[in-house]
């Protein structure tokens, strides 16, 4: 098993927004601020390992005619715990996720991956996968709520200590003091918007790193060149 395939594919290659385009409903209601997309990504990352490894351990066990229900029967038990927990010990960022985190249930990256890569391998290769997808997940998350915090209130991570816990304060910075803020990067459109511009940016990347890789001529072992 290629693991450092699994993380390639779960952080880009097949990143669950930025090449699956797969969640979109808490990447365009979650994704108002940084802090929100990290706790959003990291409750779905927790999900995708835990059911990722439990469809791994059982898939010998389970028919194939039923094992659609038993995997939701188990993404949903997941999902009920994280929320439990959330409500728990991260109270004040459950009350901001709200319904989203039940609806973890319903993103089909959760399913997709048990379906197509955990019925089919090991423990360890699965707990992997459902790393670097729930990695690959929160990153894009983040990454389009910070986008969307500084353009809109000038901040970044804003209200992590409050969110996250006292120990989040570092994250707190205020780019743009003073700044009016631009209500349209906080309301739902937004998100479609900076979604938009990071798919271009990865698809401008991936084209000019094809084409270098193309132009390079390749290299010569000269150990196998003989002596004239």
């Amino acid at each position: 098993m290629d693991y450092r395939q699994i993380m390639k594919d779960g952080l880009w290659t097949q990143n669950v927004v930025l090449a699956q385009l797969l969640g979109m409903c808490p990447t365009m209601a979650v994704t108002t601020s940084g802090t929100n997309g990290l706790g959003m990504g990291l409750a779905t990352t927790v999900v995708l390992v835990a059911s990722n490894a439990i469809v791994a351990a059982i898939r010998d066990f389970v028919s194939h005619q039923v094992r659609i229900p038993v995997f939701i029967g188990l993404i949903a038990t997941m999902v009920t715990l994280v929320d439990m927990s959330l409500n728990a010990w991260f109270h004040d960022l459950y009350k901001v996720l709200g319904l989203y985190i039940a609806l973890i249930v319903a993103n089909c990256a959760v399913l997709g991956r048990a379906e197509a890569f955990a019925a089919r391998q090991p423990v360890m290769a699965s707990a992997l996968d459902g790393l670097w997808m729930g990695l690959g997940f929160t990153g894009a998350l983040t990454a389009i709520g910070l986008v969307r915090e500084l353009v809109g209130s000038g901040t970044l991570f804003s209200q992590a200590s409050l969110l996250l816990g006292r120990k989040f304060a570092f994250m707190e910075i205020t780019v743009l003091p003073n700044y009016g803020g631009l209500l349209m990067m906080i309301l739902p459109p937004a998100g479609f918007l900076v979604l938009g511009l990071l798919l271009a940016a990865k698809q401008f990347y991936e084209r000019r790193s094809a084409l270098a890789a193309s132009a390079t001529p390749p290299s010569v072992d000269v150990s196998t060149l003989g002596c004239h």
